[in-house]
């Protein structure tokens, strides 16, 4: 893995990351779907041909002929609904506008317990934050329902571990957009640059740290083989690091011990 420097401020995305709340996403995805055509979403999904992999215009077809997700992505469990939304609409972003905000109502109707992704991701915060590294929480979930899940996860809450939180409510963009990105730099009063590491396990979330100008490390906490990520990432947007796990995070981000 390579040397990237010592950073200032750690951003992290919430799901599929820090936390695990992959359960309600999938049932409010599953909820949002035969919603398309009331919507005014069913004739916005990509048209043939317009995916940039094959797996996603799987994906868009069988969306757009059964109003659900295929069965091999639910068993997965590997994307986010960001990523959905990102395969089925493309460019259109006032399409993945609306298909977000009737997620997030899909969404309050499921939210439930909300488990750390990796067992020990407390007391990692903690050992960033004890060696002097300021920490953020970007995530696309709306500010009420994420709220609620940061007092829940871990069974005590992680409202102390963040300088900032930027939600998807809290900017005009959601990511890949870089505003979040951008808007937690500007909270915390820092410019863009090598130093700022966004760590999250998604394409969206290394596009929104490229276009930002900040570190992008791909958090692979779904276990993608190595032939599996040279395919999922943009030839314009590649991650600057893999991490496979936080414990590797870690030794990356802080110095050795002398």
């Amino acid at each position: 893995m390579p040397r990237l420097g010592i950073p200032q401020a750690l951003f992290f995305d919430w799901h599929g990351t820090l936390a695990d709340t992959f359960e309600a996403m999938y049932r409010a995805v599953e909820e949002m779907l035969p919603q398309l055509g009331a919507l005014g979403l069913e004739a916005r999904l990509q048209r043939p041909g317009g995916a940039r992999l094959p797996e996603h215009e799987a994906l868009v077809a069988h969306v757009r002929a059964h109003r659900s997700l295929p069965p091999e992505v639910k068993q997965a469990r590997r994307i986010s609904r960001t990523e959905i939304f990102e395969i089925l609409f493309g460019a259109d972003a006032d399409a993945k506008h609306a298909a977000h905000d009737a997620f997030d109502r899909c969404y309050a109707r499921h939210v439930g317990a909300v488990h750390p992704f990796e067992s020990g991701v407390r007391a990692m915060l903690g050992r960033l934050r004890a060696a002097g590294l300021r920490t953020g929480l970007l995530t696309n979930r709306r500010r009420a329902l994420f709220s609620g899940e940061l007092r829940r996860v871990d069974g005590s809450g992680w409202e102390d571990l963040f300088d900032v939180l930027v939600c998807g409510d809290d900017v005009p963009r959601r990511k890949p957009a870089p505003d979040m990105v951008l808007r937690g730099l500007e909270v915390l009063g820092l410019r863009a640059g090598p130093a700022v590491w966004f760590i999250g396990d998604s394409t969206t979330d290394v596009i929104a740290a490229r276009q930002a100008g900040v570190r992008a490390i791909f958090y692979n906490g779904a276990k993608w083989d190595p032939l599996q990520l040279v395919r999922i990432f943009p030839p314009e947007h590649p991650p600057d690091a893999i991490t496979g796990d936080f414990s590797a995070l870690e030794m990356l981000a802080l110095p050795p011990r002398r």
